[in-house]
């Protein structure tokens, strides 16, 4: 079986087993067309919710992700691995393989791994790598010259796992870029950085305008300090 089979074969998949919708993106002047399930809520499992409080943002397309997206399609990727956590549909994870990154798109929901697959290879004819990632347990995920995250800073505690998370798998050298429109979990965030051997290189502040919908994103670079990998 060729890729573009079974991609076609997971485009089908997805499609029987969810209620999709496509929504079209212009970033830096290109189009890109992601499918993604049409509601979020009729995605939410009580059951899925007591075992760990999961809930599922992924199969929404967050204003953080279209900003990040914008920001990655002006970075050069050939040559250079890129890990996204929580990557959702896939908008940032496409426009990452759109660069010339070697893509890993990860995520708690696995099928939200697959839908970044397929609007990958539609909107890039690349094949990315998909990763069920629980941030919980990073073990083996191996070392990435680029790590990306939008909006995953929802929960308070998902501060300090992100920092963790970015410090295990951002390699020498590394830079790492995360968008968030002001979550509860920026602060610790923020103050986990130096224990996760990472710092602030930069930050920038972007405006989100959509119709109604208005927000200031912020993206922050990331770097290894320079004692990181002596500890």
């Amino acid at each position: 079986m060729t890729i573009a089979d079974e991609i076609a074969t997971l485009d089908a998949s997805l499609q029987r087993r969810y209620r999709v919708v496509e929504t079209t993106e212009l970033l830096r002047g290109r189009s890109l067309t992601i499918l993604h399930p049409a509601s979020a809520e009729e995605l939410i499992d009580e059951q899925d919710f007591e075992r760990d409080e999961r809930l599922p943002y992924w199969a929404e397309l967050w204003p953080s992700s279209c900003i990040l997206g914008d920001e990655v399609l002006g970075l050069d990727g050939n040559g250079r691995t890129l890990l996204e956590l929580g990557c959702g549909a896939g908008l940032v994870t496409t426009c990452a393989a759109i660069a010339g990154f070697d893509v890993t798109a990860s995520d708690y929901y696995e099928d939200a791994t697959l839908f970044a697959r397929v609007n990958a290879w539609h909107n890039a004819q690349a094949d990315v790598r998909a990763r069920h990632l629980d941030w919980r347990n990073i073990e083996n995920v191996g070392e990435f010259d680029v790590v990306i995250a939008s909006d995953v800073l929802y929960e308070r505690p998902y501060g300090e796992l992100v920092a963790k998370v970015i410090g295990a798998t951002l390699g020498t050298g590394g830079v790492a870029y995360l968008a968030d429109p002001g979550r509860v979990g920026r602060e610790p965030f923020l103050a986990a950085l130096p224990g996760a051997g990472l710092s602030v290189n930069s930050v920038g502040a972007l405006p989100y305008v959509n119709g109604v919908i208005r927000q200031t994103i912020t993206i922050y670079e990331l770097r290894r300090t320079n004692s990181a990998r002596d500890r």
